[in-house]
């Protein structure tokens, strides 16, 4: 039996460790080069198609699936520099067969859900929408998702699918929404008088159109009184400040005018034994 040359052995493992220390250090390197290039190469095309200028919602769309597509021939690139042979990847895939077809079904669904928003455009970016329950401005239509950005400024993210299998309000797609509230008077007030009123102060809030005009009619009644139905109209922008500016004035406009305040009764039914 032969002794075994350990300084030989020992060569042969630094060689191999050298050999793969370089290529990872290589495969970093061309991680790192392959991302700037691919960082310079989507600001090309971003200014290009700006240059053009596309809708916000398709760049960002047109974005992402250029973004996705070169990061994975830089994943598919560097695994090839290792010697592992991608075409192997695609026979793994298809021997998994069911399993992974179906683990991609909601992917592909998505991606196609994405593909008919942006055709369709039943909302582009920066309106503002309820859509699978969720009220907010879009931030962006992506690859199999959209961000809408909620009131109290929380990103949510909803798969398309979700999006356009559902109800889809689009408040951005008028110029003008109306405002719905309700104002409780006592049974005691003067209905027209307060009615005429309320038009009058409300019509003089900030950002609240003269056309259409300030409606206040009386929706109902209950035990306290009759309940008037205010609605203003106003650009969607100036929603919530109309909103909150309406309330205000229906509240000290009736009140120093010396109108009654609604009061709840309760009848009282006394019972002898």
């Amino acid at each position: 039996m032969k002794d075994i040359d350990f300084e030989h052995v020992q060569q042969l493992l630094v060689t191999a460790a050298t050999d793969i220390g370089l290529k990872i250090l290589a495969a970093i390197a061309f991680w790192v080069v392959g991302r700037w290039l691919i960082g310079i190469a989507l600001n090309v095309i971003r200014r290009t198609l700006e240059a053009q200028k596309l809708d916000p919602t398709i760049l960002r769309y047109v974005g992402s699936v250029v973004s996705v597509t070169l990061n994975i021939l830089l994943v598919v690139g560097i695994l090839g520099y290792f010697g592992i042979q991608t075409t192997s990847f695609a026979a793994l895939i298809a021997t998994a067969g069911v399993a992974i077809g179906a683990a991609w079904a909601g992917l592909l669904s998505n991606f196609a859900a994405g593909v008919f928003v942006i055709v369709l455009r039943p909302f582009k970016v920066g309106d503002f929408i309820t859509a699978a329950g969720v009220t907010g401005t879009v931030k962006e239509i992506g690859l199999f998702s959209s961000t809408i950005n909620t009131p109290d400024n929380i990103a949510t993210m909803i798969g398309n699918t979700k999006i356009l299998g559902d109800t889809i309000q689009n408040f951005t797609h008028t110029p003008y929404r109306r405002v719905d509230l309700k104002c409780q008077l006592s049974g005691a007030a003067d209905q027209a008088a307060a009615m005429k009123l309320l038009r009058e102060k409300i019509a003089d809030i900030p950002n609240v159109l003269q056309d259409p005009a300030v409606e206040v009619n009386i929706l109902e009644f209950n035990l306290v009184g009759p309940v008037l139905a205010v609605r203003p109209y106003c650009n969607n922008d100036h929603y919530w400040q109309v909103y909150f500016d309406t309330n205000r004035v229906m509240s000290e406009s009736l009140a120093a005018a010396g109108f009654p305040a609604p009061v709840a009764t309760q009848n009282m039914v006394m019972k002898q034994s």
